[in-house]
């Protein structure tokens, strides 16, 4: 007796059809799983067996070999657990065979039969819809982000015993839909906007900038200045998600796990804030079966590296690679896989150890060695890939004490958009570059000419300020963003010397 169960597994943030292949043979009670199960696998012998029994029905007193095919791709998590027992049941005479025909089964069972929460099925459902599969079972705690892929009916059941109701057509399961303009309806209603921020107009002004052209960003100032404030509302000035977009962002959340079971889909740009005690494996992912980490969570969002200095040398460095490719690579000896990376950088910290060099009211503590060791920590290859410094003075009380409010995040979010538009159409023949923040020397040279006037004012900042030869290119993206929220086609030497002054790491004052 022998029977076929379709089912799936994860892979990066893809997924991999799995065949189920179920056969009886008249030996000793015993159940064998193959085809490079990992342990999780390897125990649903034990759950599937109880579930069965506890269900009602009668379970096989026979050798039953279990093979998931294709066997070099290693299998893992609990989801084979409903194949595992639709394909015994099958097998066994319990459910006709042409019921399973185009289906897939996903599901963890509890020893009582009933389903339990599994994680990654949006991928697993846009590639069955590919493969050209027509139905999906699965745990009803688990539909709604399945359910956001169009052209495949998703069924929720909450145990075994109903889904072989279902298969025998003895119980009428309605396929989970979800309506897509009702989620991107909903899109950008953040709880926090820029207009709760009191002064700091000029900190607000380079968060747009960045916002605009896609610029990484870092804030030096003194506790209690409003980096964290300020950095927790950039999200709020974003572009919102396309559809692609949050698919891509759903599918990462989704294959670790950490999707709620009410969200179908994420429609707002991420914002992860890991703490400085972070390890490299967690930042940048890793593991034996390898697992997204915090720079794959803010896929086309923010990244917020609060405290930056206090991160350690090595985890900081490991994150270069995803900043220039925009993608992480993981590899292991049986195994390489690639999760996105596509993220904004958005880090905080204060002038020196103590945090009072630049205030003006409070007295720094800290002598010349100290602060040059405590800049130090950051590399000059990580600040390379940050093209706006900005200093955020303390707040003055005449500002804390004003009743009025800033620019709201909507106001300045229109202008981020409106430059947004300008980038896509002048990129719209380069591949892989979508914004000002992508260009490379070319594109540099083609889109940031100079007139006489801004040529003289560039030289003059690079030899006067004592700027770095790795501002150069910076000051010209970041100076072509500028322009392109003011709408101006040429850069203007006002935009370049707005751009100059986000150079504040780069100056002699810190490096010496």
């Amino acid at each position: 007796m022998f029977s076929k169960i379709f089912s799936s597994s994860t892979f990066g943030i893809d997924a991999v059809i799995v065949e189920v292949e179920v056969h009886f043979e008249k030996q000793l009670p015993s159940i064998v799983i193959v085809g490079l199960p990992d342990s999780a696998v390897r125990e649903s012998k034990e759950r599937v067996t109880a579930a069965i029994k506890n269900s009602g029905f009668e379970f096989p007193l026979k050798k039953i070999t279990i093979n998931l095919a294709p066997a070099d791709i290693k299998k893992e998590g609990s989801a084979f657990d409903l194949p595992i027992a639709i394909g015994i049941l099958s097998a066994n005479g319990n459910i006709p065979v042409e019921t399973t025909e185009k289906t897939l089964f996903l599901g963890e069972l509890s020893l009582d039969g009933s389903l339990r929460k599994i994680k990654g099925t949006l991928p697993i459902a846009v590639e069955a819809k590919k493969l050209g599969f027509t139905k999906i079972v699965l745990p009803i705690e688990s539909v709604k982000e399945a359910s956001i892929v169009d052209g495949i009916d998703v069924f929720g059941a909450e145990n075994l015993k109903d889904v072989v109701s279902f298969l025998n057509n003895e119980l009428e399961l309605e396929p989970i839909r979800t309506d897509r303009d009702k989620l991107f309806s909903q899109i950008n209603r953040y709880n926090l906007d820029f207009s709760d921020v009191k002064g700091q107009e000029n900190v607000k002004r380079s968060l747009e900038i960045a916002a605009a052209g896609s610029h990484n960003i870092i804030m030096i100032g003194p506790p209690g200045s409003g980096k964290s404030m300020l950095a927790k509302r950039f999200p709020s000035i974003l572009p919102p998600l396309t559809f692609e977009e949050a698919l891509e962002t759903t599918k990462i959340h989704s294959i670790a796990g950490i999707l709620s079971s009410d969200i179908a889909l994420i429609t707002e740009r991420p914002f992860r804030s890991p703490h400085h005690t972070v390890s490299d494996a967690a930042l940048i992912g890793g593991g034996s079966f390898p697992r997204p980490g915090e720079v794959s969570f803010a896929h086309h969002g923010v990244l917020f590296l609060d405290e930056f200095p206090e991160f350690k040398k090595n985890v900081l460095e490991v994150m270069r690679q995803p900043m220039e490719d925009y993608k992480v690579t993981i590899s292991r000896s049986k195994m390489s896989l690639e999760f996105p990376a596509n993220f904004m950088l958005v880090a905080a910290m204060n002038p020196c150890p103590c945090g009072y060099y630049t205030d003006p009211t409070k007295e720094c503590t800290c002598n010349t060695g100290m602060i040059q060791k405590y800049m130090a920590k950051i590399s000059g290859p990580m600040l390379d890939r940050i093209d706006i410094h900005i200093e955020v003075p303390a707040v003055k009380y005449k500002d804390l004490s004003s009743n009025l409010n800033g620019e709201t995040s909507d106001e300045i979010r229109k202008r981020v958009i409106a430059a947004k538009e300008i980038q896509i159409i002048r990129f719209s023949e380069f591949p892989n570059i979508y914004s000002n923040a992508d260009m490379g020397t070319n594109e540099i040279r083609q889109f940031c000419k100079l007139d006489s006037a801004g040529t003289e004012l560039l030289k003059m900042a690079m030899t006067k300020l004592g700027l770095s030869a790795r501002a150069y290119d910076r000051i010209l993206k970041v100076s072509r963003t500028i322009a392109d929220v003011e709408k101006s086609e040429n850069i203007l030497p006002r935009h370049l010397s707005e751009a100059i002054q986000y150079r504040s790491l780069d100056r002699e004052l810190w490096m010496h």
